[in-house]
């Protein structure tokens, strides 16, 4: 139980820290937090409530501000530049990865981007240019420009002189890459490869040429699913003409993967995927305010239908008792479904080829699902209340709204994404107002019928 075990050592830490502040022994707290790696801190940090925040990160040292900063999400990121000026951040930054450093200049506003900048020297400002011109979210703002390149004219024995040169090699190198004098990426030479093969032999004799770099402006989630799909450690990005510009490797993309999965958890609750666990009180009620609001609407649509049939309920009161089982069982279905696309659509395994075999799937699913289900129900309801014919009625809309459910799942999602709009985000709202109203519908409209 890793997570456990990791869980409770921050809380026990956190008891620590939390006693020596309020013993006031702040030399205490700084040696502590000096003796912990650079993630744990950033851990600690997005572990405590704000005040003892803001305590903490005075008590860092300057040298470890950048390490920390890079670990932290990009809320909390935010929060701390605001408070630096662009010499700070040039000197917390100092000695970082290029894309790590990017990642951060990315929270600052365009005017302390540029001062940082320009406090910057003129090679890391160039690479760091470059990178910034492509969004957060491709693989142009994932890249790490920090790479090794090798001719295919050359010999082993010449690649392996020339790496003996480096005093280290960048990390998660398990590939040279192979360029021309443009620069143009031609192929890749695995560190395996260079190590066992004839040092006569050429780069162009043993280099792999079956592996396409990636585009600078492709999403990072298609990134993520290549690498996913062929266990890659790193691959080359390069520009439109095909110039190698720099490489992703895979600790980048996990974090593109966590982040997805954040994103898709949040968005389900209307939140975004940094919201701050120990944000404060009136920065956390406004952003959950809008959602509340948005899904009042909603319920003010399924509560406008019910009371349509006000006349039927006032007859047949136990109408009444039973119409959120159809509402709750048609939610739950379709939730089942739009979590079924939104994965799949996440993972790039839904595209035009299949979306009719998954249309017609969950059909199939809500009608078996919604035949077995409205048996119980109709048994239950009948005994219940006495009355074969409310037990008939609660079936059939159990059955039409599960089936409405599913393709309501399926389709909603698929339309959404022709829009341009976020499945996770909206998805389940649209969803549950589709199925509250079509139940609703079905069973008081079926009562209507024939109960008069």
């Amino acid at each position: 139980m890793p997570h456990q075990a990791e869980s409770i050592r921050t809380q026990d830490q956190l008891h620590e820290l939390n006693s020596a502040l309020d013993s006031g022994t702040y030399i205490t707290v700084r040696r502590m937090l000096h003796a912990l790696p650079a993630a744990d801190i950033a851990h600690l940090l997005e572990s405590s409530p704000p005040p003892i925040r803001h305590v903490l990160w005075q008590l860092i040292d300057d040298e470890d501000e950048g390490e920390i900063l890079q670990e932290l999400s990009d809320e909390l990121q935010s929060q701390f530049l605001r408070n630096m000026d662009a010499e700070e951040v040039a000197a917390a930054t100092e000695g970082l990865e290029p894309d790590d450093v990017a990642d951060i200049l990315h929270q600052l506003p365009e005017k302390v981007l540029q001062e940082v900048l320009n406090s910057m020297d003129q090679q890391d400002r160039t690479r760091l240019e470059q990178m910034l011109i492509y969004p957060d979210d491709s693989a142009g703002g994932l890249m790490n420009t920090d790479t090794i390149t090798v001719r295919a004219r050359h010999t082993m024995d010449v690649v392996l002189r020339y790496l003996r040169r480096h005093s280290e090699i960048p990390e998660m190198t398990d590939s040279l890459i192979v360029v021309n004098r443009s620069d143009k990426f031609i192929g890749l030479l695995p560190l395996t490869t260079l190590l066992v093969s004839d040092p006569s032999a050429t780069v162009r004799e043993m280099m792999q040429t079956d592996m396409e770099a990636i585009p600078a402006t492709m999403p990072d989630g298609e990134v993520a699913n290549l690498f996913n799909r062929h266990d890659w450690v790193s691959a080359p990005v390069v520009d439109e003409a095909g110039k190698l510009l720099g490489r992703i490797t895979i600790d980048d993309v996990v974090d593109v993967i966590r982040e997805d999965a954040d994103h898709s958890l949040m968005s389900m609750a209307g939140l975004d995927e940094d919201e701050d666990t120990f944000s404060p009180v009136f920065k956390t009620t406004p952003r959950r305010a809008v959602w509340l609001g948005i899904n009042l609407v909603t319920a003010f649509i399924a509560s406008s239908v019910i009371n349509l049939f006000q006349g039927t309920i006032d007859k047949v009161v136990a109408l009444a008792v039973l119409m959120p089982i159809v509402a709750s069982m048609g939610g739950i279905a379709g939730t089942q479904t739009l979590t079924i696309m939104v994965r799949g659509m996440a993972l790039g395994q839904i595209g035009h080829s299949n979306r009719r075999w998954l249309i017609n799937r969950e059909f199939l699913v809500g009608l078996l699902n919604g035949i077995l289900w409205s048996l119980v129900v109709a048994v239950a309801a009948t005994l219940w209340f006495d009355d074969p014919l409310i037990g008939l009625i609660l079936a059939a809309a159990m059955v039409i709204n599960l089936v409405t459910a599913a393709l309501a799942g399926t389709i909603i999602p698929l339309s959404m994404k022709r829009f341009d709009i976020d499945p996770a985000l909206a998805g389940s709202v649209v969803l549950t107002t589709v199925t509250d109203v079509v139940g609703f519908l079905a069973f008081l409209g079926l009562a209507t019928v024939f109960y008069g």
